[in-house]
């Protein structure tokens, strides 16, 4: 991942988080801890060891880490887990972090099982977008998916939120065949009713268990069965570094969002960067290679050049894609929990 002494990549000429195929990067998703209260059967395992405290970046830490690659063009971030609402006092690090000079967006993912509670100090905080994942409004659906109960809950956080102002407020719901079938259209209808945006995930490879492409339920499948039992959609230009294609309904009453990691794979224009709870920096979900970060991060004086070097020259090995259709393709080591959604 390192040059030779003294060599300078293009990206690194050129300023800002630029990588051998010309993609610029400005979107960090950090996960906070890999902790979770649930155990989504695409996500994680049954049974998770889980890092000990002393082994997490601390919220100074992780500000510090923000304020070091801002200038290097980083303007949004995304909080994940595990689950985020489950690190204590979380709605100090949005404090934190709303006040970096040229972060020009902060967001949330979140299963929501906390939310009701912990809301009303995120917005205090100046959090205001938030993705709450929810695969099924089925309770029996919920216990199997997500291995735990919940359902009720994640609902009551999903309307305080609303209450309080929170927007948007996403819907993450990952596609899997025995279940979307059923769940899809209900949910499209409830985010349409409330004034949400689901957002659809193809299944990926990227839990504890074996990936079983023929479980994968596309996104134009979810899009077929939405406009003809919902309301017609149509899709908008949407931004062209974002995961998500957006489409709107018809009759103007809301939009469907998707990410579609396996059927239209959209590598070449990704533009995110992922740090790990314990300081691990990686170009990619599916990233093979991490870069440590912690080490410079606790190191006296502190050397921010150093911690910019670091990200460069990760970014600037980044591959070309995930390969998920190729012969080439290994599922990480880590799982999604593990990594930050």
């Amino acid at each position: 991942m390192r040059t030779a002494a003294g060599e300078q990549t293009p990206g690194m000429i050129r300023g800002g988080l630029v990588d051998r195929f010309g993609r610029r990067h400005n979107n960090l998703r950090i996960s906070v801890t890999d902790r979770c209260n649930l155990r989504c059967i695409y996500c994680m395992p049954e049974e998770a060891l889980f890092l000990p405290r002393e082994e997490l970046l601390t919220f100074e830490e992780i500000t510090r880490f923000v304020q070091t690659v801002q200038p290097l063009g980083i303007n949004k971030i995304r909080l994940t887990g595990g689950e985020p609402l489950l690190r204590k006092d979380l709605h100090k690090l949005v404090h934190m972090l709303v006040q970096v000079p040229g972060i020009e967006d902060l967001s949330l993912t979140t299963n929501g099982l906390l939310l009701a509670q912990q809301a009303p100090r995120l917005y205090e905080a100046g959090l205001r977008r938030l993705n709450v994942s929810l695969d099924t409004l089925d309770p029996q659906h919920f216990r199997q998916l997500a291995r735990r109960e919940g359902l009720e809950q994640v609902l009551a956080g999903i309307e305080v939120a609303r209450r309080l102002g929170f927007s948007p407020i996403k819907i993450n719901m990952v596609a899997l065949r025995g279940y979307a079938e059923k769940d899809v259209v209900p949910l499209a209808r409830f985010c349409r009713h409330n004034g949400l945006e689901l957002r659809i995930i193809e299944y990926m490879p990227i839990g504890a268990d074996q990936w079983e492409r023929d479980k994968v339920v596309t996104a134009d499948e979810c899009l077929q069965w939405i406009g003809e039992q919902v309301c017609p959609l149509q899709p908008v230009a949407s931004d062209p570094t974002a995961p998500a294609q957006e489409y709107a309904y018809s009759d103007g009453q809301g939009r469907v969002g998707v990410i579609a990691s396996i059927s239209r794979p959209f590598c070449h224009s990704c533009n995110r960067l992922r740090l790990t709870a314990e300081g691990k920096l990686r170009y990619c979900l599916f990233a093979l290679e991490e870069s440590d970060v912690k080490p410079l991060l606790r190191r006296q004086p502190f050397d921010s050049q150093a911690v910019q070097e670091l990200v460069r020259q990760t970014v600037w090995a980044k591959w070309d894609g995930h390969q998920i259709h190729s012969a080439q393709f290994v599922k990480p080591q880590r799982t999604m929990h593990a990594i930050g959604g």
